[in-house]
């Protein structure tokens, strides 16, 4: 994002927030433009960018609606069957197990 103004991390003005600290506020960027970015540097790198949004033109976070809670219900039910013993686990399976924790944790079967 070429002409934006860059800030180190933890070093940017007031009325400026990123993504995050707007949804902890209970705040959107509603559409706005990106104002600024923060950078914050690593060693041997790419430093992490953050965008910046003004806090003054965010915008409520508009409330979850019950086809919203339907459709997210939906999207993640596949999510959270096990493929190793079909059952619905509860909560979204992790994809570095790729099955639910008590399928993860039996120990393996000497077949």
């Amino acid at each position: 994002m070429a002409g934006l103004p860059v800030y180190r991390w933890r070093l940017a003005p007031e009325g400026l927030a990123t993504f995050r600290q707007l949804r902890a506020l209970g705040l959107r960027p509603a559409g706005q433009p990106v104002v600024a970015q923060l950078e914050r540097p690593r060693r041997r790198r790419e430093p992490l960018v953050a965008y910046l949004y003004r806090i003054d033109l965010a915008r409520p976070v508009l409330p979850m609606t019950p086809a919203k809670r339907a459709a997210l219900a939906k999207a993640n039910a596949p999510r959270r069957i096990c493929p190793q013993c079909g059952r619905d686990a509860g909560y979204r399976i992790p994809a570095s197990l790729g099955m639910c924790v008590p399928c993860a944790d039996a120990p393996a079967h000497a077949a």
